[in-house]
């Protein structure tokens, strides 16, 4: 079994081949990256340095590894920078599907391919309609959304057109340790552990406290993926979800309290997003009922290991000062 990953050296891409090492025992396992300055893996896994949008780079990658299952991760996955660059998003995420799926075909062959597209889809969802399933119309509200159901209905396409064996998967957000800033929980985490190390004041700059969200760890998110690859049907969308929702004010009064010092909250206009999404929520049971698949991770303890992960980063650049 050759299996490959693409974007596995980003946030949710290290947890996929952490969990896949663990449980494929005797595949080889691949993963992409765009640049060799970016970080490698252990001992285990192949890795490729590969511009996906480069159609005979592709090419390449794919004649080289000759995956049997696909694992299709990497994107421009920050909503507040499609806003600033829509056209690199638009072209980062569909045209590297794009060139996966032609790669293959060239070379003859259909690997079990697993899209990652976005609870984002439903952010423009009403109450009732929460939380949200597969069945709830997707409103793409930002020009990462839109990538995203562009990813779907092109693997729906290659899947109806060309046989393609494609399963999509739609996680709603993700925290847990290794998560870059300009995320919710490590742009508060990193705040924190800064005050306690001297390097900021004691004050944390926040955009939209009431907004609602569903966190799923990204541990849980990896296994989600694993038993969608492994269980799912082909030309089927399946959420990855907690089925709760916790507002922002939780995650910052939580980490807050863990704090080893006093810290004062102020408002950042800079922090609020052009489109406000009050609520998203979403309905995991079809996930459930296809693979068994049920979240694990406290909300809390996915929250002190996003703290301690960012207290080991603050400490690091420390010891480089």
């Amino acid at each position: 079994m050759r299996i490959l990953i693409t974007g596995a050296t980003g946030f949710a891409g290290k947890h996929l081949v952490a969990h896949l090492r663990s449980i494929s025992a005797g595949a080889q396992l691949h993963g992409t990256r765009l640049t060799s300055g970016e970080s490698t893996f252990d001992p285990g896994a192949i890795l490729h340095t590969v511009d996906l949008r480069d159609p005979n780079a592709v090419y390449a990658l794919i004649e080289a590894v000759k995956p049997d299952q696909i694992f299709h991760l990497a994107a421009q996955a920050s909503v507040k920078r499609s806003f600033d660059e829509p056209w690199e998003t638009l072209e980062t995420n569909i045209r590297s599907e794009l060139n996966i799926f032609e790669a293959c075909l060239r070379l003859d062959r259909r690997p079990r391919t697993l899209i990652v597209s976005t609870g984002e889809l439903y952010a423009n969802a009403t109450k009732a309609d929460c939380p949200a399933d597969e069945t709830t119309p997707p409103q793409p509200t930002s020009p990462y959304s839109v990538s995203k159901l562009s990813q779907e209905l092109l693997g729906i396409q290659y899947h109806i057109s060309r046989n393609f064996p494609v399963i999509i998967v739609r996680p709603f957000n993700q925290l847990g340790p290794g998560q870059r800033e300009g995320f919710v929980a490590p742009d508060f985490a990193m705040q924190v552990a800064r005050i306690e190390a001297g390097l900021q004041p004691p004050e944390i700059k926040v955009g939209n406290l009431d907004a609602q969200r569903d966190f799923t760890d990204v541990r849980d998110v990896a296994r989600a993926k694993a038993m969608a690859m492994m269980h799912g049907e082909s030309g089927q969308i399946y959420n990855i979800a907690s089925g709760q929702t916790h507002r922002i004010r939780e995650v910052l009064e939580f980490l807050s309290q863990q704090s080893r010092i006093p810290i004062h909250i102020t408002q950042d206009e800079a922090r609020m997003r052009p489109a406000n999404v009050p609520l998203l929520w979403g309905d995991y049971s079809k996930l459930a009922q296809a693979t068994g698949w049920r979240p694990e991770i406290a909300f809390q303890q996915s929250l002190l290991d996003v703290l301690e992960d960012c207290r080991g980063r603050v400490k690091s650049i420390m010891k480089e000062l």
